[in-house]
Parts: C-alpha cells; structure tokens; sequence
C-alpha cells in the first residue's frame, strides 16, 4: 500500500501532461535517455533520503527534521528544511487545483461531443472561454478541493489508503483502453519511433537540464510528500527496493502516457512540440477527428483527473498532519482548515488568468511568480537540503540502520550519489532557473 501511495503522489499531471510536451519540445528519443539517466541518478537517492527522514522521524517533514536535526547535530533549526517543502507544497497544491479543474471541465465537455469536427481555432476559443471565465473556474477548483479535503479527512487507512487502491488501478485500466484506442487509431509506429529512437544532435545544455528538473519534480521530492509517507513505512520494509520500485512505476506511466498521445498526434498531423497547450488545445482537436473520440477522450480527461487527484491527496496530507500534531485538533477540521486556506491561495490563479492578467513583476503575472517560486525554487532548495542532511549529517550508524536491508554496494552507491552527483545537479537546476546563467 506505501508503493501505490507514493506512486499515487508521484503520478500526476507532471507523468500525463507535462513528460509527454516536454519530451515533444525537446525532440523525443534523446530527451527520454537523459531523463532515464537522471531519474536514476537525481531522484533516485533524494527520494531514498526522504524516505528515511520520514521513517526514522515518524512525525510530520517539520517535526521530524527538528527531532533528527537535535539527535544528529544538537541542532533543531534543521525543521526549517520541513517548513520549506511544506510551503513548497501548499502553494503547488493553490495552483495544481485550478488546472486539475480544467480537466474536469474538458472531460464534460468532451463526454458531450463539443469537440467533433471543430476547427484549431474553435478548441482555443474553448480554452480561452474556460480560463477567462472566473465562475468556471472557481466551481472546478472548488469542487476538487471538496474531493480532496474529504479524502484526507477520512484519515490515512478509510480515506488515503481507499483512494489510492482504488484510483491506481482504475488510472492503470483508463490507460490500457487508451493504448489500445492509440494503436488501432493512431500511428502508433511513428510515435514509437519519435519515443524511442534517440537523435542527439538536437540535444543542447538546456534539453539536459530540463531533463534533470523533471526528473527532480516529477517525483514529489522537495514537498514533505515523501517524508511524509516515510514516516508510515514499516521498519522491516526495504526503503531502496520500495524507492526503485515508485521510480520504475512513475516512469512507465510517463512513457505510458506517451504511447498513447504521441501516436494520436501523429495521426492527425499535429505538432509534438506544442508545448502546454498539448493536452487541452491539441488533443481535444485529434479525438474529434477520430472514430470513438467522444467516448475516448472523455477516459482520456477522466485520466488526468484521476492522477491530479492522487497527487493532491498527498500535497495536502504533510500540512494537515503538521497542524494535528500542532494545535491538537480533529483530523477533519486540519484538512478543513488547510483547504480552505489553498483554496484561497487558488483563487490568484484563476484571477491571473483574466481580471490580473495585466498585473504583472517579476517572473509575469501572480500565477507564474507563485509556479516559479514553489516549483524552481523552494523545491530545488528543500529537495537538497534534505538529501544533504541525510548524507552528510545522519551519522553512518544511523542511515546504515535505516538501509540495514541493502549490500554495501548499494549503501555506498546511495551515498555517493546522495553526496555528490544529486546535490550538485540540483545546484545546477537552481541556479539555472534563477537566472544566473
């Protein structure tokens, strides 16, 4: 059950909608190769860090880094590593909410065949109309937040862990059908090529660092998810084969869902490298030219929905355990409260879109500042602190005890690459979307 919630954390719109425009962008094959490499390399020992932290605090990331920082290092200050993934996480959580909303309202429209044989410029007029609509909007983020803090209420076994058991495999059947529509319906032997088949000429410093970025984010690292469900792994549980086995997971099903739409595009003559508006300027466009796309691109948004909210569970649930264990209240009224609270953060998003799109400082309009800072900064800074403390602070005695279970290779491969590789290359991603090169 911690696999398929922690998989359930890491499989979300980062897997369905973002690896499949991205890898489009930067050219296919080669991109898939270097993401497979620092997948391994980068998210591999960070998640292995973070599991730890979690399972040998048992408490929420703020707590557990206080408790561990004072046992390691005589130092308590180390809980403001806690705080960042948490911010980190909430402010994801304010924004993830508004466009997982956006698939509810595509998977209705689609279910009603608004799509069939409409032109490129109706489906934008489409997505224009949502995102300048404040009333849309608003019932959708709603509406997903209700679902959400109603999950985490229900607590860890009658509300999580339901969930997850029975959204993962309802996720993984969704997509089964789809491949199947994307190799009778689409050129299925193109989009394999274009996936597979690795062209490193058109790889730049920038593709690489991409690469790294995605790796890093796609994983739910740097958010207090992880720690957070580290500290429900049991002691006799292996943390580096339960790790190898969500990264081999999350990583299927971003190859997965790439099967599955780069296949449809090439199908009906689209470009793979549209970037974000792939999914809901660029798909609704190729299941309306296609037999079956009413019915198929209803399971297609119905699939996106399914994996925000799986991921939105787990954004949500550090928070709330942090104000139980806090202030001592009921579990209901923490995820009550803390929803509220993002839901509010949300609605800057829907009005950047529209009412504040002018308003506009730094990085662009509130939307894009609280995405950048969340996502490229505070993520990047506690995914590495927390992987540096469990590498360079936890005594050998006590991240050896926590990885009893592995062969000294496998201990000192993590710890190298805890050190050494992963830090460096999350240096190197801050630093790179900070701007100074």
């Amino acid at each position: 059950m911690f696999i398929l919630a922690v998989s359930g954390s890491a499989i979300g719109l980062g897997n369905i909608w973002k690896f499949p425009y991205i890898t489009g962008v930067n050219g296919g094959g080669a991109f898939v190769i270097i993401y497979l490499i620092c997948i391994f390399s980068i998210g591999l020992p960070i998640m292995i860090s973070e599991i730890m932290i979690g399972r040998k605090g048992k408490r929420n990331p703020i707590t557990s880094m206080e408790i561990l920082g004072i046992e390691e290092t005589g130092n308590g200050v180390w809980k403001i590593v806690g705080f960042i993934g948490l911010m980190a996480g909430f402010l994801i959580l304010s924004f993830y909410s508004v466009i997982a909303g956006w698939t509810f309202h595509y998977f209705l429209l689609t279910l009603q065949g608004l799509f069939i044989e409409t032109s490129a410029m109706e489906v934008k007029t489409v997505f224009n109309q949502l995102t300048q609509s404040i009333p849309k909007q608003l019932i959708y983020h709603s509406f997903f937040m209700i679902l959400t803090v109603s999950i985490i209420s229900k607590g860890v076994r009658n509300g999580l862990e339901k969930a997850v058991y029975f959204m993962m495999p309802a996720l993984l059947i969704i997509m089964c059908i789809l491949l199947y529509y994307s190799i009778t319906q689409g050129n299925f032997s193109e989009g394999v090529s274009f996936l597979f088949k690795p062209d490193f000429s058109i790889i730049t410093a920038s593709t690489i660092l991409v690469a790294m970025g995605h790796a890093f984010f796609t994983l739910s690292l740097g958010m207090g998810c992880v720690v957070m469900y580290g500290a429900y792994l049991q002691d006799h549980e292996s943390i580096f084969k339960t790790s190898i086995i969500i990264i081999l997971c999350d990583t299927f099903i971003a190859l997965f869902a790439g099967l599955i739409i780069f296949p449809i595009v090439f199908a009906n003559n689209l470009d793979p490298g549209a970037g974000p508006g792939l999914i809901f300027q660029t798909l609704p466009l190729a299941f309306g030219q296609i037999n079956g796309g009413i019915l198929f691109g209803a399971l297609f948004f119905a699939l996106i929905s399914f994996a925000a909210l799986t991921s939105a569970i787990s954004l949500l649930e550090p928070s709330v355990v942090w104000l139980i264990e806090k202030r001592q209240i009921r579990r209901s009224t923490a995820a009550i409260l803390m929803g509220l609270l993002i839901w509010t953060m949300g609605l800057f998003t829907i009005l950047s879109f529209n009412n504040l799109s002018s308003f506009v400082f730094w990085k662009g309009t509130i939307f894009d500042n609280i995405d950048f800072l969340a996502s490229n900064i505070l993520l990047p800074i506690s995914g590495l602190l927390f992987t540096v403390f469990a590498s360079w602070f936890m005594s050998h005695k006590s991240s050896k005890r926590e990885l009893s279970d592995t062969t000294t290779l496998q201990y000192n491969i993590w710890r190298f690459l805890a050190r050494y590789i992963a830090p460096l290359a999350v240096i190197i991603i801050l630093i790179n979307f900070i701007g100074v090169f």
